[in-house]
């Protein structure tokens, strides 16, 4: 017995191994890249997203996921959102949106990572005294100049299963710059059409175990559907909210339709 569990700890192990030496290849050449387009001057937005989304994909790769859009994912200009479930939702997301990624200023200092989000053209919010008012202005201003953005409205991880209450504050930066809101939703499914337990982060999960789960979880697909857009012409942000609310919940309830066996889409759909 003890060397059935030796033999599995020494598997498991191996298989960290392999999946961090893939990050570790996939953020190498994420340097050299950058590097070699000169993102580290200056991120040449206008070229950036075919870049970031092959990073993206790589990276998420790495960890043994497989990101499949259910539907082909418009590329247009727009505030997109997502809902969150992961902090390999980044990847996911980035894989498939020419959008780029909003980020708290001081991660733009961090060592060799920090470095990486700066050349993706990463906008950064000085937050400060966490004035959102502050940080809408900044969204609208990066909107108005033709990047798109994306962020995750829900504020906070879920398991998956649902779409939490959803916060639309950001949402009037889509009204002051006149662009459409572009959700969508993603799902991650085990082999067997269950929901993923590994690549959720939430509640009380630590980030130290939560990488232990995702490095050791295998045959993991993360689906993407791109839900209708919105027009925030003519709309309040309270209106907003609501409508990306019951796209948001409707479209998740359509991707595990699809994308999940139905006893699991059943189990979700209860839970």
């Amino acid at each position: 017995m003890s060397q059935s569990k030796s033999g599995f700890s020494l598997k498991k192990q191996l298989g960290r191994g392999k999946k961090i030496a893939g990050m570790a290849t996939t953020i190498a050449g994420g340097l050299r890249t950058a590097q070699r387009i000169g993102a580290f001057r200056q991120p040449p937005r206008e070229r950036l997203p075919r870049y970031i989304q092959t990073f993206c994909r790589k990276m998420a790769g790495s960890f043994g996921v497989k990101v499949v859009e259910v539907e082909p994912v418009p590329q247009h200009h727009g505030l997109w959102v997502s809902n969150h479930v992961s902090w390999m939702d980044i990847p996911v997301v980035g894989s498939v949106s020419p959008a780029f990624f909003l980020s708290k200023a001081e991660i733009g200092e961090w060592p060799i990572f920090g470095k990486l989000v700066q050349a993706a053209g990463t906008l950064f919010i000085q937050r400060g005294s966490g004035d959102v008012d502050a940080v809408t202005t900044q969204l609208t201003s990066f909107l108005s100049e033709g990047f798109s953005v994306v962020f995750f409205p829900e504020a906070t991880t879920t398991d998956g299963k649902k779409i939490k209450r959803i916060h639309g504050t950001l949402l009037q930066a889509a009204i002051d710059a006149n662009v459409p809101i572009q959700p969508m939703v993603l799902s991650y499914v085990n082999k067997d059409g269950t929901l993923s337990e590994a690549l959720p982060y939430y509640g009380k999960l630590t980030m130290k175990n939560s990488m232990k789960r995702v490095l050791d979880s295998k045959d993991v697909t993360a689906y993407v559907l791109p839900l209708e857009p919105i027009d925030p012409n003519g709309h309040t942000k309270s209106e907003l909210t609501n409508m990306l609310q019951q796209r948001m919940r409707e479209g998740l309830t359509e991707l595990h339709t699809r994308v999940l066996r139905p006893s699991a889409n059943a189990q979700a759909s209860v839970s």
